[in-house]
């Protein structure tokens, strides 16, 4: 036993180094994950958001500062496939001016995304459940939205290689759809054509081998500008479209 601690204490951190041996992610352990300097509660269940994801909000909220600049008073912004809401809630606290809709179709993920929210930007986010790939869903705001930024489930079919995630991580929040993983990326590609304004940026997260496919997507969707950025190892991570 460690000095200063408690019997009860010991088994409870015995506890946690065997669930940690058994590969229980760290976040599940702490009930805590870290996502551009938020601190975002975690639970099993939903996903466990990502280092390269924080790339990818970095862009979106480029895009919403430089709309807020060009004179955009308060920048519409819809979060889809929202997950912890992790996005969302980095966006409103980074721009104050910003307005934002997150959208979560799992129970369990728009529970703890309104927390979250909640939380850290209260008042902020509007966290509301539907079907990011829905062409009804959300209808009423087609072609009034600034920006869409979304990481969808994008990972091809077998191409899990952590088995953390395959062990932790939901498959709603994982697999794309189709051998590729593109089904529900090119469904919110589709969607978010339709919801925003001629001028609204789209920043989307995907697999590394799915840049070209996406921009030629955009492209065919009425996009313009469509390129690919990359996450901090210098992988293909993200698209940016100009509708």
């Amino acid at each position: 036993m460690c000095d200063g601690a408690s019997a009860e204490q010991a088994e409870s951190f015995l506890g946690l180094i065997e669930r940690r041996a058994a590969r229980a992610p760290l976040q599940h352990l702490t009930g805590a994950m870290w996502f551009r300097g938020l601190e975002l509660a975690c639970r099993p269940g939903v996903f466990i958001v990502r280092p390269e994801t924080e790339v990818v909000a970095g862009a979106a909220i480029e895009a919403v500062r430089r709309m807020a600049a060009d004179g955009v008073a308060a920048p519409l912004v819809m979060d889809l496939c929202t997950g912890s809401g992790a996005i969302a809630a980095a966006v409103a606290a980074e721009v104050p001016t910003a307005r934002l809709i997150a959208i979560e179709i799992d129970e369990a993920a728009l529970s703890l995304a309104r927390e979250n929210c909640e939380r850290l930007v209260p008042g902020r986010v509007a966290v509301l459940r539907a079907d990011a790939t829905d062409a009804a869903a959300l209808a009423e705001l087609d072609g009034t939205v600034d920006v869409v930024i979304s990481n969808p489930p994008y990972v091809p079919a077998g191409a899990l290689e952590d088995a953390e995630t395959e062990l932790h991580d939901p498959d709603l929040a994982l697999f794309g759809g189709g051998a590729d993983g593109l089904v529900v990326p090119r469904a919110v590609v589709a969607r978010a054509a339709a919801l925003l304004r001629p001028g609204g940026v789209l920043v989307m997260e995907h697999d590394a081998s799915q840049g070209p496919t996406l921009r030629e997507a955009a492209g065919a969707a009425g996009f313009r500008e469509a390129v690919t950025g990359q996450d901090l190892t210098g992988r293909d991570r993200y698209l940016r479209a100009r509708r």
